[in-house]
C-alpha cells in the first residue's frame, strides 16, 4: 500500500534570494527522513512561491518494511558453565536485549555455537513517522539568523501561520513549529484572499492554480515569466536581455505573475547605460530592453504579481517609481563629469586601503609603476599604463559609484573618455578588474591586462607582507581569487613573464616589507597552488601537475604548456612503462647521490641493449633539443614516447649495478642522460600510480 504524502509550510513573505536555497534544503531534509526509516517512494516534488515551502512525495509507503534483527552473543562454550548455568557474560548479553536467562538460544554463526536473539524491526505506519521527519528537515534548513514573532519562542526565517500534511486523504496529525497540522491552506493575496481546503495530497499542484490564483510550481512559473518578458519586449520592436539571477529572484516575488511593459524618457539614455540597467535590476527588478544593434531602448517590463483589470495604472505606478532612480544616475554623471579624474584622486590620500600599507591614493602610486614596468616586458605603451595606474581608483570617489557601487571601474572609463584620457587608457580603468569571477572575459587592451596584473600583484605581495594570509574560508582580500587572475592573464595572455620576478619587483613597492625573498617564495607557491583546482576542474589527473611542479618553475605559461603537453603524453600507451621506468631510473641515481657520475664514455658500452639505448638517447637528444627550443613540449614527449621498447629491452638484459665500478659508472650516466630527456618536460616518474 501507498500514499502521497504532502507538506506544506505556510509563511509571510520568504526572503527571494533563499528561497530555492532553502526549498532544495528542505525537500533534502524529508528525502533523507524517509530514506533512513527504509521508506520507498516513486517521486519527490518540490514547490514554493513566496508565502510557502512545499514538498509532495509520491506512492510513499504506507508501513515501514518489516525486517529481522540479529544479535549475535559470546560463545556457547563460555556462555554456560559445566552445571549449564548461564556465565555472566551470558545474563550481560540477555539483559542487554531484555531478556529471560532461561530464554537464551544457541545457534551456529557459520564459526561457532554462540548465543543469538531475533527480533523484528519495522511495520510501522508511516503517518506516525512523518510529523518528526518534518520537524527535524525544518530545524535543519541553512538559516543564517532565524527569527521570533509574536509571544512565540518558536525561530524561523519567518513567522509561520499554517500547516499542511496530508496523508493521501487523511491529515497527518502533528504540531510542528507551534502550528498544529491541516488540510487548510490559503490563495493570493488579491486573486483569492482567503483560507481553502486540500482535499488529497495529489489535489495540491491544481488546487493552488485553481481557484487559489498560485502557480506553485516554481520551474513552472520562471518559464511563464520567461515567456512573457520576451513577448512583451517583442512588442516594443526589441529583445529582453534576461538576467538569470534577476528572472530567479523575480520568479520568487510572485505567485501569479503577469509580466507589463513601461517607459523612461530618452534624455536617461545619455547616461551610461550600466548604471541605468543597474538601476533597473537592483532597485526594482525590471527587464531591460535592446535594440537588434544591442543599444539600451528607452523600455523595461516589469512582473506584477497580480491581473489588473486597468493595468495602465500598474505600468504608470512603476514609470513614476523608475524616473526618479534614473534623475539621480543623470544628475551623479553630470555632476561627476565636471571634476576630472586627477582631481578626484586627490579624495584617494583620507581613504585607508589597509592600515601598514597606507591609503587608496599610495596603493595607485606603486601600481601605476608596477604597471608600466610590466608594460615594458609586455613590449606595450608603458607610459599609458602608468596614467592607468595613476588614475584607476579615481572613480571610488565618484557620485555615481557612491550610489552605485557596480559602477566601479565602469564609470572610470566614462569619466576617461569624458576627460580626454587616451582610449586604451580609459578602457584599462574598466578593464582592470577582469577577470572578475571564474570563467569571466580578460581585458582586451594591452594596457589593461598590464594594470589588471599590477594591481592584483600589490595586493597579493601588500596583504601576504603584513601578514593576512588566507585561511580555510576566510579570505577577505579575495587573494585566492587574485591569485586565479594572474594566472589566468599570464597564461590565456600568451605572456612569457616570470612570476617569480614580477612579485620581487611588486615587493619593492612596498617601503616597509622585509624579508623579501622569503616573501616571494611563500607567495609565488601559494599562486602557483592555485593551478591544482583548475587542472583538477579540466580532469587533468594531479600527478601530471605534481610531476611539472617537481621542477619548481615559476613562469606560468611555461607551466600550463608543459601540464598540457604531460597530460596528452600520459594518454598516450607508452606513458605507464616510461614513467615506471623513470621511477626506477630516479631510485637508483638517488641511492648513488654520493658518487661522482664521469661523461658517458661510449667505449664503456658493452651489452647491445646499452648500446642501443645509448644511441637511440643521442639521436633523440638531438631531436627534441629545437622542440625544447620552442617549449613544443608536446611534441617532444611524443618523440620520447618511441624509447618504451629500447628501455625496456636495457632493464631486461643489463646490470646498472656492475661489479666493475668503471662499467657501473658508465651505465649511471646513460641513465642520467635517459633521465635528464624527460626531466627537461617534467619528472614523469611521478605520472606512476601510488600504491594503495
Amino acid at each position: 500500500m501507498s500514499e502521497d504524502f504532502l507538506v506544506e509550510l505556510g509563511t509571510e513573505e520568504l526572503p527571494p534570494k533563499a528561497l530555492s536555497t532553502l526549498l532544495s534544503a528542505f525537500r533534502s531534509g524529508i528525502q533523507s527522513g524517509l530514506e533512513k526509516e527504509g521508506l520507498s517512494f516513486s517521486a519527490i516534488e518540490e514547490y514554493a512561491s513566496p508565502r510557502r515551502l512545499a514538498v509532495l512525495v509520491k506512492q510513499l509507503d504506507s508501513v515501514t518494511p518489516a525486517k529481522e534483527i540479529v544479535a549475535w552473543g559470546p560463545p556457547a562454550k563460555i556462555a554456560f558453565d559445566a552445571e549449564g548455568n548461564p556465565s555472566k557474560a551470558a545474563l550481560a548479553f540477555a539483559n542487554k536485549n531484555g531478556l529471560d536467562p532461561s530464554a537464551l538460544i544457541v545457534e551456529n554463526d557459520g564459526k561457532a555455537d554462540k548465543l543469538v536473539h531475533r527480533s523484528a524491526s519495522g511495520g510501522l505506519d508511516t503517518s506516525t513517522l512523518l510529523g518528526a521527519i518534518v520537524s527535524e528537515s525544518l530545524v535543519k534548513l541553512p538559516i543564517p539568523k532565524r527569527m521570533r514573532w509574536g509571544a512565540k519562542r518558536t525561530e524561523f526565517v519567518r513567522p509561520i501561520h499554517w500547516l499542511v500534511l496530508l496523508f493521501g486523504a487523511d491529515v497527518v496529525d502533528a504540531e510542528i513549529m507551534g502550528l498544529q497540522s491541516g488540510r487548510e491552506t490559503r490563495g493570493h493575496r488579491f486573486h483569492y484572499n482567503k483560507t481553502l481546503n486540500i482535499n488529497t495530497a495529489a489535489d495540491y499542484v491544481e488546487t493552488l492554480r485553481s481557484p487559489a490564483h498560485i502557480i506553485v510550481d516554481m520551474n513552472e512559473r520562471k518559464n511563464l515569466i520567461q515567456e512573457q518578458v520576451t513577448n512583451e519586449a517583442g512588442k516594443l520592436g526589441g529583445t529582453a536581455v534576461i538576467d538569470e539571477g534577476l528572472l530567479n529572484e523575480v520568479n520568487a516575488l510572485v505567485e501569479w505573475p503577469m509580466a507589463l511593459a513601461g517607459r523612461f524618457d530618452e534624455r536617461f539614455l545619455e547616461v551610461p547605460s550600466e548604471a541605468l540597467i543597474s538601476s533597473m535590476k537592483e532597485h526594482q527588478k525590471y527587464f531591460h530592453v535592446v535594440d537588434k544593434s544591442g543599444q539600451l531602448l528607452p523600455n523595461f517590463i516589469t512582473v506584477a504579481n497580480i491581473i489588473s483589470k486597468d493595468p495602465a495604472q500598474v505600468i504608470n505606478g512603476n514609470e513614476r517609481v523608475i524616473r526618479p532612480r534614473l534623475a539621480d544616475a543623470a544628475f551623479f554623471f553630470e555632476t561627476d563629469k565636471k571634476t576630472s579624474l586627477l582631481k578626484l584622486r586627490e579624495r584617494l590620500k583620507s581613504i585607508v586601503f589597509q592600515a601598514k600599507l597606507g591609503t587608496v591614493f599610495d596603493k595607485t602610486e606603486r601600481v601605476a609603476k608596477l604597471a608600466s614596468a610590466i608594460a615594458s616586458r609586455m613590449g606595450s605603451n608603458t607610459e599609458h599604463a602608468e596614467r592607468a595606474g595613476i588614475l584607476c581608483k579615481s572613480d571610488l570617489v565618484s557620485d555615481m559609484v557612491s550610489e552605485f557601487d557596480k559602477m566601479q571601474g565602469v564609470a572610470g572609463y566614462y569619466y576617461g573618455v569624458n576627460d580626454g584620457e587616451p582610449l586604451d587608457v580609459a578602457k584599462a580603468l574598466n578593464e582592470q578588474y577582469l577577470p572578475r569571477f571564474a570563467g569571466d572575459v580578460l581585458p582586451e587592451t594591452s594596457c589593461g591586462v598590464a594594470l589588471a596584473l599590477a594591481d592584483r600583484l600589490d595586493t597579493l605581495t601588500g596583504i601576504f607582507g603584513v601578514g593576512l594570509l588566507p585561511s580555510g574560508s576566510k579570505d577577505p582580500f579575495a587573494l585566492r581569487r587574485a591569485s586565479v587572475a594572474v594566472l589566468r592573464l599570464l597564461v590565456e595572455k600568451d605572456l612569457d613573464l616570470d612570476l617569480r620576478d614580477l612579485l620581487t619587483q611588486a615587493i619593492a613597492g612596498h617601503t616597509d616589507l622585509s624579508d623579501n625573498a622569503l616573501l616571494v617564495e611563500t607567495i609565488l607557491s601559494y599562486m602557483i597552488e592555485r593551478f591544482r583546482a583548475g587542472y583538477e576542474d579540466a580532469k587533468i589527473p594531479a600527478e601530471v601537475f605534481m610531476a611539472v611542479s617537481a621542477k619548481s618553475l615559476s613562469t606560468p605559461l611555461d607551466i600550463n604548456k608543459r601540464v598540457l603537453a604531460v597530460h596528452q603524453f600520459g594518454l598516450l600507451p607508452e606513458a605507464q612503462s616510461l614513467a615506471a621506468a623513470n621511477k626506477r631510473v630516479s631510485n637508483i641515481l638517488a641511492k648513488q647521490s654520493d658518487v661522482e657520475i664521469p661523461p658517458l664514455d661510449e667505449a664503456l658500452l658493452q651489452e647491445p641493449a646499452e648500446q642501443a639505448l645509448a644511441k637511440a638517447v643521442a639521436e633523440k637528444s638531438k631531436l627534441v633539443e629545437p622542440l625544447f627550443a620552442q617549449a613544443n613540449y608536446a611534441d617532444a614527449l611524443a618523440q620520447l614516447a618511441d624509447l618504451r621498447d629500447i628501455v625496456d629491452q636495457f632493464f631486461d638484459d643489463v646490470m646498472v649495478m656492475a661489479e666493475d665500478e668503471a662499467l657501473r659508472n658508465n651505465r649511471l650516466a646513460l641513465l642520467s642522460q635517459l633521465r635528464g630527456l624527460f626531466f627537461e618536460v617534467a619528472d614523469i616518474s611521478l605520472l606512476v600510480p601510488a600504491k594503495k
